[in-house]
């Protein structure tokens, strides 16, 4: 259940946005963003704790690419499992 959560929260947001206005685009867009921007964060911090030596001033444009940042699965299905879960929820819903 635990790598499920992030992606569930994010289809309830879309559910909402897109029964609401019926556009199931902007839910998926909404819901995925805000959880890609928490991960890219805490990547961020990640950086900067262990390779700027806790400043920020010290961390380069793109640090929240550098690979050594993100070790472990669940990092990665924390932002991936809404991306995917809202597209092809949108996807499924807005097909003729």
């Amino acid at each position: 259940m635990m790598y499920f959560e992030h992606a569930l929260v994010a289809l309830a947001v879309q559910a909402i946005v897109g029964l609401l206005t019926g556009r199931w685009w902007t839910g998926a867009a909404l819901a995925s963003g805000y959880f890609i921007g928490r991960e890219a964060a805490q990547a961020e911090y990640r950086w900067i704790e262990v390779y700027g030596a806790g400043l920020r001033a010290n961390m380069p444009w793109w640090a929240v690419f550098d690979g050594r940042v993100w070790p472990k699965l669940d990092q990665t299905i924390d932002w991936l499992g809404p991306v995917l879960a809202t597209c092809g929820l949108a996807a499924f819903v807005s097909r003729k």
